[in-house]
């Protein structure tokens, strides 16, 4: 197996026991941390591009796309759709932009901090068709369990946002966490199950299948 390719290495193998504590109070206390101003630009410039070219089309989010890989197949695949890539590095969307054989008409890439743009679509009343989060950090040490996005402040504002909600990863915890959080603040059942893609729609995706990784994935449906 490549170095660069191996599974998270924790000391939590199951959901971590603070999790439904975490859970209660980000559900009890709205997240008021204040936005970066280049997360509003790149918010204003990407919600105006899609309410002017395409306003009446169903919204799709790929948040943490990196190079754009799934961005561009998740606009191919869905051509009726709008799908608007989101990560915090220029260095990564600027080689997507490079690198991309063909631009799809209904794509738009944008670099922001997901924290943010997630609360500002919602502010805006922004409701998604579908929501991709393909192998977030998985922050495996116990004691990070807060930057899990299923543990963040943020995630009743992921919820908000409706769609048909997906999240993959190669560690078997975040799925499992991910679920559990996503019934314990939606009240929608999640399936959590193992997973073989036809196609990896990312290079890490790609990456995890050569070296043999199992990989998982949870899905719901909050529209």
């Amino acid at each position: 197996m490549p170095a660069d390719s191996r599974l998270p290495v924790s000391g939590q193998d199951a959901v971590h026991r603070h999790l439904r504590r975490l859970l209660d109070r980000h559900s009890r206390a709205p997240f008021r941390k204040p936005c970066a101003e280049h997360s509003r630009r790149a918010f204003a410039d990407s919600f105006e591009r899609y309410q002017r070219l395409a306003g009446g089309s169903r919204l799709i989010l790929d948040s943490g796309c990196g190079v754009g890989e799934s961005s561009i197949a998740l606009a191919r695949r869905f051509p009726d759709h709008y799908v608007i890539g989101i990560d915090q590095s220029a260095v990564r969307l600027a080689r997507a932009r490079r690198t991309a054989a063909a631009w799809p008409e209904n794509l738009d890439l944008e670099r922001a901090d997901l924290v943010d743009y997630w609360r500002l679509l919602h502010d805006a009343g922004g409701q998604l068709d579908r929501h991709y989060l393909l192998y977030p950090n998985p922050w495996p040490k116990s004691c990070h369990v807060g930057r899990r996005w299923h543990g963040h402040a943020v995630f009743p504002t992921i919820l908000a946002l409706a769609g048909a909600l997906e999240c993959r990863s190669n560690w078997p915890v975040y799925i499992a966490e991910f679920s559990l959080a996503v019934e314990l603040l939606s009240g929608h059942a999640a399936t959590c199950e193992a997973y073989v893609p036809l196609a990896p729609m990312t290079p890490f995706e790609r990456k995890y299948l050569a070296a043999g990784h199992p990989l998982w994935r949870c899905r719901v449906d909050l529209r």
